[in-house]
């Protein structure tokens, strides 16, 4: 499958796009992209660097978005949170991993918007190297949507992108004592 035909217009250049901060809603926010690119016909790929081994809602509902949705899920878990006692090594395999399906997404050319969910935290926790990250940012294809989320998102990305948000904080159930709610946190 070919990437949607464009036309040279300027509304129809690929954004580089980062949803980052210490508050709920960054993947949220690039599910969002999902829903709507894919009512309008486009391809897109959600490659997920930490998230893995859980039952994600997220999941259950993109598969409904298919075939213009697709997800890889590589993370093997909440790395060094959460009860997660996998050495980090084998976090940082499994992040080799969606760093190599990145950028197959990226240039493979089936794609119009590549989601690289959790890369800023990724980064952050040196599972990826930020380097790699950069070269793929400098060398999308023009006409393709690439977006980066995740905490910690470096200066360089956001640099380099067209659309950056940060998320604050404000107030969150976890501060009360209330834990993850099924269909709102996952």
């Amino acid at each position: 499958m070919e990437r949607a035909k464009r036309d040279n217009r300027k509304s129809d250049r690929g954004l580089v796009i980062v949803y980052t901060g210490n508050g709920k809603g960054k993947t949220t926010a690039a599910l969002g992209l999902c829903l709507r690119g894919a009512g309008h016909g486009n391809k897109i790929s959600l490659i997920q660097f930490i998230k893995g081994e859980w039952d994600y809602g997220e999941l259950k509902g993109l598969a409904r978005l298919a075939p213009e949705v697709t997800v890889k899920t590589m993370g093997v878990g909440c790395v060094g949170i959460l009860g997660d006692k996998k050495p980090m090594e084998e976090h940082r395999q499994a992040a080799a991993k969606a760093l190599d399906a990145a950028r197959e997404a990226v240039f493979g050319g089936r794609y119009d918007t590549v989601i690289l969910d959790e890369v800023n935290v990724a980064v952050h926790l040196g599972l990826v190297a930020a380097a790699d990250v950069l070269d793929i940012i400098s060398r999308k294809p023009a006409d393709l949507n690439l977006v980066l989320t995740g905490r910690y998102a470096d200066e360089r990305f956001v640099n380099l992108a067209d659309l950056v948000t940060e998320m604050k904080e404000m107030k969150h159930p976890f501060q009360k004592g209330i834990p993850a709610k099924k269909g709102i946190d996952f």
